[in-house]
């Protein structure tokens, strides 16, 4: 009998929870434990890889193919302005999500920072002004897209798609060629994408033990509150707040949401990559959701690498506890500014485990917080990626539904 993949999948992850806890009763001593973790990395580092492999292709031909058929759309304005205003929006309702629950629990309040001196010690904060990372930002949309394919910089690929796209649009008929030439290699990389996902459980199993088993129990005792706090308004987030938006335009059903989405949420989790799971997200949204390839294209690529709810939502929180924990009261102008900043850096983070840090220096320094402090937060943050990152590709994928709702596209 031949399971699921949904099947595969589900075990896999109850699996890499039963043998994580295995290896951390065994301690980081024990030879089974080190040789386990090796064995982990590689099959999971495996595993991401051959999804980062696929991924600047799979992006650059989905938008722009998305973007190229939306001509045959009778409100093609409207998808990129509906897209864009539910992006927004979201991202602003988890920011004001995040800073009311940090107001309310007065997260940092209770914790000795003193704790925390060896950290602090360890950590050498980068400066970065908000001009320089906007100055940054900017100039990282518009660089040479051969360039930005081989380093990988993913929101550079997305620009020239849509610009490709665009141009394919006004083209029309003459460049019937090169789309078609596009559309064949983006079935082929989907293609890829199946046979990939057919090694998923492996790839998950290894990377949610590895996970599991190095967690530091001692430290995630101190940080209990705030973890609890920041992943139960993570998921708050994402199982009632996104599915009620959902519900309530294009009534949805959020179980058939989560049922279809189930795929591409695992892999988020066990990835912490929502750039590394968009072929994941991507199947899902046309083959289990029903979405529209064309919007799928759009919406889903453009989603991995602006549309962060989860991480917007915790380096808003993040600063408050920052601003706790050292005893700095910040006044609702400098909470507003936290605000505006955390949104900005939710979208310049790239789609990569733990990015999130990168550009939390920014939003702790648009108030004047201590950037080093930082470096408390480091050492668990791998365990609070993984959830908000499930949030951010969750988000992407009801764009989609809503945006294909709004627009209703020719089907």
């Amino acid at each position: 009998m031949r399971f699921s993949l949904n099947v595969q999948i589900f075990s896999a992850v109850i699996a890499s929870l039963i043998c994580g806890l295995a290896l951390q009763q065994l301690g980081i001593d024990a030879a089974v434990y080190k040789k386990a973790i090796f064995v982990c990395e590689i099959v999971g580092n495996t595993f991401v890889d051959l999804l980062k492999m696929i991924l600047i292709p799979l992006v650059f031909t989905s938008i722009t193919v998305g973007v190229a058929h939306l001509r045959h759309h009778s409100n093609m304005q409207q998808v990129w302005k509906t897209t864009l205003v539910f992006f927004l929006f979201t991202s602003s309702l988890a920011v004001v999500l995040g800073l009311s629950v940090s107001n309310l629990f007065h997260l940092g309040a209770d914790i000795d920072i003193h704790l925390f001196d060896n950290e602090l010690q360890k950590f050498n904060a980068q400066s970065l002004t908000v001009p320089q990372f906007a100055t940054h930002f900017f100039h990282s949309l518009f660089i040479n897209p051969l360039a930005a394919m081989v380093h990988g910089d993913i929101l550079a690929v997305v620009i020239f798609a849509l610009f490709l796209g665009i141009a394919l649009i006004v083209m029309a008929e003459k460049a019937q060629t090169i789309l078609n030439m596009t559309e064949e290699l983006l079935a082929i990389i989907m293609l890829m994408v199946n046979w990939i996902m057919k090694v998923a459980p492996i790839g998950i199993f290894a990377l949610l033990t590895k996970l599991v088993a190095t967690q530091n129990i001692a430290l995630l005792s101190t940080l209990a509150k705030f973890i609890v706090v920041v992943i139960g308004t993570t998921l708050f987030h994402g199982v009632v707040v996104l599915p009620l938006i959902l519900y309530a335009i294009t009534r949805i059903s959020p179980l058939f949401f989560f049922k279809g989405a189930r795929e591409s949420l695992i892999t988020a989790f066990a990835t912490s990559s929502s750039s590394a799971t968009l072929p994941v997200t991507l199947r899902c949204a046309e083959t289990h959701l029903n979405v529209d390839k064309n919007i799928a294209g759009f919406v889903v690529s453009l989603g991995a690498t602006v549309n962060m709810d989860g991480t917007a939502l915790y380096e808003a929180a993040a600063a408050l506890f920052i601003a706790n924990l050292t005893g700095i009261e910040l006044n609702l102008l400098q909470q507003t500014i936290v605000c505006i900043t955390a949104m900005l850096a939710a979208i310049g983070a790239p789609g990569i485990p733990s990015a999130g840090m990168v550009t939390m220096v920014m939003v702790l320094q648009s108030v004047g917080l201590p950037a080093e402090a930082i470096a408390i937060l480091l050492p668990i943050d791998r365990l609070l990626d993984a959830v908000r990152t499930v949030v951010n590709v969750e988000g992407d994928m009801i764009g989609s539904l809503v945006v294909q709702k709004l627009t209703k596209p020719d089907r």
